[in-house]
């Protein structure tokens, strides 16, 4: 059966569309391969304990700069990366140093959180849980670089509150909200020296402000230097 030239038209277009599909594809494949080939490139930063703590800047919950500059040296800084505002671990994680705050004042030490989140997500997070300390907005991972903690693409999050209900905003619908990347989850200290004197890049986040000021009792328990 010979076939119609409308027909033959068709097929030429077909043909023509999963061949750009196809190089469409493949491109974005090549271009992905590149993105993480640069980014990995980027973040070749391993921090030991001893190493000098880099000094950053970042937008707080309330959309003000914060500097490390005008902490590090005066306090003990506590610096944890986490994935992502209302998530349980996250959750479970900042509750945690949010009950043990009074403890955490007492010994000289300042707990900074940092997430992929926008200011606004934090102000949300820490409103609703009641948090007591500081988060950083980090969407370019700039921070994350500095440390050398790794980090993907971002996502979204349906945030609950303590009563496990979905939060709504004014119209009534759910609220949904944007991060930019997400971060590993590990948590640093900054001695009052500059120096990282602890690193953990496997962190329990229902324990990780207990084993930080555990760490930290040890600290005072050690002699000092002549």
């Amino acid at each position: 059966m010979r076939m119609s030239n409308n027909a033959a038209l068709v097929n030429c277009l077909i043909g023509a569309t999963v061949l750009l599909a196809s190089s469409a594809t493949t491109a974005e494949t090549r271009l992905a391969a590149e993105v993480t080939t640069l980014y990995a490139e980027e973040t070749k930063v391993d921090l030991k304990v001893g190493s000098v703590a880099p000094s950053f800047i970042g937008t707080d919950d309330q959309g003000k700069a914060w500097k490390s500059s005008d902490h590090v040296g005066k306090k003990i800084v506590v610096v944890y990366f986490y994935p992502a505002d209302f998530t349980a671990g996250c959750t479970k994680q900042a509750e945690s140093w949010r009950d043990n705050m009074n403890a955490v004042v007492a010994k000289g030490v300042e707990v900074i959180g940092v997430s992929g989140d926008e200011v606004m997500n934090h102000k949300l997070f820490k409103e609703v849980w009641k948090l007591n300390f500081t988060l950083l907005a980090d969407g370019e991972a700039a921070i994350a670089k500095q440390f050398g903690v790794p980090a993907r693409g971002g996502g979204k999050v349906r945030p609950r509150g303590p009563d496990r209900q979905i939060l709504l905003d004014e119209a009534g619908e759910p609220i949904v909200l944007e991060r930019k990347a997400t971060f590993a989850r590990w948590t640093f200290v900054i001695g009052k020296a500059g120096t990282i004197v602890y690193k953990n890049a496997k962190v329990n986040p229902a324990k990780d402000s207990l084993q930080v000021l555990e760490f930290i009792d040890g600290l005072d328990e050690k002699p000092a230097t002549p």
